[in-house]
């Protein structure tokens, strides 16, 4: 992910709907300018699936939110309602990644495949690495975290959505999306590098004992 496309990324999702918003408000009801407003991260997320051929969890999380939008609006649903469509699903996704601690292998584990596959590592050597209680420990525990961070953010955004002004929400929303996505991520990849480097000093140290 190139650093222009993550800047350009961001001023589309963040600075998009707030103009398009301003223009449109006053000209026409709130819910058909929050409507209007949300047609650039709709089309950045479409032309992100045309180009990669990719449904990743991002555009399904869009693809959801605009799903649930038709339904609020054909049902006569509340500006507000409109604003938080996606932390819903940020919500539900939430609960999914938590409830999946209760399957064989968490959600995670299975996300996490394709990316190890572009590093190299076939499925059935990760999948092989579900025996070793050290690497299931690590996805219970980045699953939890992820969890709670998706459950942070839905009810925070949720919170906001209904005590600030439509124009201000537009602002933050996107600005606290970005925040808790990049922690998480960020924390993931901390966390996956200290467990990484201690297990290559507990191999070193076991290999020199053998050696003695």
């Amino acid at each position: 992910m190139g650093r222009l496309f993550v800047i350009f990324d961001f001023l589309v999702n963040l600075g998009g709907p707030f103009l398009i918003y301003q223009l449109v408000a006053g000209h026409m009801s709130e819910t058909e300018a929050l409507m209007l407003s949300s047609a650039p991260p709709i089309l950045w997320s479409i032309g992100q699936l045309i180009w990669t051929r990719k449904l990743d969890v991002l555009s399904l999380l869009v693809i959801a939110g605009i799903a649930l939008s038709l339904v609020a609006t054909l049902l006569g649903g509340s500006p507000r309602l409109l604003l938080v469509r996606e932390s819903f699903i940020t919500g539900i996704f939430g609960l999914v990644f938590l409830g999946s601690l209760l399957l064989p292998e968490p959600l995670l584990f299975y996300l996490a495949k394709p990316t190890m596959a572009k590093q190299g590592m076939s499925e059935e050597m990760f999948a092989s690495r579900w025996s070793i209680p050290g690497f299931r420990y690590i996805f219970y525990l980045m699953t939890v975290v992820w969890s709670i961070g998706l459950l942070v953010e839905a009810t925070l955004k949720i919170y906001l959505a209904f005590t600030m002004p439509i124009g201000q929400f537009l602002v933050v929303s996107p600005i606290i999306s970005y925040a808790i996505f990049f922690g998480l991520l960020g924390w993931s990849i901390w966390y996956g590098t200290q467990r990484r480097k201690a297990g290559e000093r507990l191999a070193a140290a076991s290999a020199s004992k053998t050696v003695e």
